[in-house]
């Protein structure tokens, strides 16, 4: 609990640095790329309209909100998702690439993770943007609701930050980290009622519950309650407690992993 409590006296002390090296790192990503900003868009502009055209086009799936097109149920859940897979993915990597930095005996490399997952928190502020702007072309009225976005964005950064933690300490030493948390998404994201939703199995009831023991269960859901239903988190309690019980969990033990192996990072790298 000092630890945590020291590193949090940290974050707000050097909190300019940690946004002004955020904002670095995410112009660092066009440097050197005739369309820039473009590429971060395509892959998953084109994945949604994959998807879209499969389920909707395809199988002629039905979204469980009436009144709403399959295009505007997918895109809730999707949105977070990609964020999600995105900072996990770079935070995992993060401390091979600033190792120039982990070696200097007065950085914080605490702050590392931090600084990847703002990085892609503004990317992730695009995607909300956008998705906002399809909500009103398709002729949706703003909802109190939406601004729930922000509370469901923070419960997803801590998550992934829990996570984070965890997968870049053992990345150090073990290369083949990121290649498996990089197989895990791509299960989690079946594994969570993204393209499809879990009604659509009446067959296996039991499979609802298999399927909220996944912690993103509650932000996709969120997110749809957010920009679909309009109702508000706490309407979720179970799934709410559970939640960030696991993140809680989830965030403790990444620390503890991160700050037994931090004094041989250098060492290694």
């Amino acid at each position: 609990m000092a630890y945590l409590i020291s590193l949090s006296r940290e974050i707000v002390r050097k909190r300019r640095l940690i946004l002004d090296l955020a904002k670095a790192d995410f112009r660092k990503r066009f440097v050197g790329s005739y369309f820039g900003v473009v590429w971060m868009f395509v892959q998953p502009l084109v994945t949604v309209l994959i998807y879209f055209f499969i389920f909707q086009v395809g199988f002629k799936s039905t979204p469980p909100v009436a009144g709403a097109s399959y295009l505007m149920w997918l895109v809730p859940g999707i949105v977070p998702w990609f964020f999600f897979s995105e900072a996990l993915n770079n935070v995992t990597n993060c401390l091979q690439e600033y190792s120039y930095l982990v070696k200097k005996v007065v950085f914080q490399v605490e702050i590392l993770p931090i600084i990847k997952l703002i990085s892609c928190m503004i990317m992730h502020g695009f995607f909300v943007l956008i998705m906002l702007i399809v909500y009103l072309v398709s002729g949706r009225r703003p909802m109190i609701s939406w601004l729930q976005i922000i509370y469901y964005s923070f419960a997803a950064s801590l998550l992934t930050l829990g996570l984070g933690y965890f997968t870049s300490a053992v990345n150090i030493f073990f290369k083949d980290m990121a290649q498996i948390v990089s197989i895990c998404l791509q299960f989690g994201m079946w594994l969570t009622p993204i393209m499809y939703d879990a009604s659509q199995f009446s067959d296996y009831p039991w499979l609802d519950g298999v399927l909220k023991i996944n912690p993103f269960y509650y932000i996709a859901a969120g997110y749809r309650d957010s920009m679909l239903t309009g109702a508000w988190f706490w309407e979720r309690p179970r799934l709410m407690l559970y939640y960030w019980a696991v993140t809680v969990v989830i965030g403790l033990l990444g620390l503890k992993v991160f700050k037994r192996l931090r004094p041989h990072f250098s060492d290694v790298l």
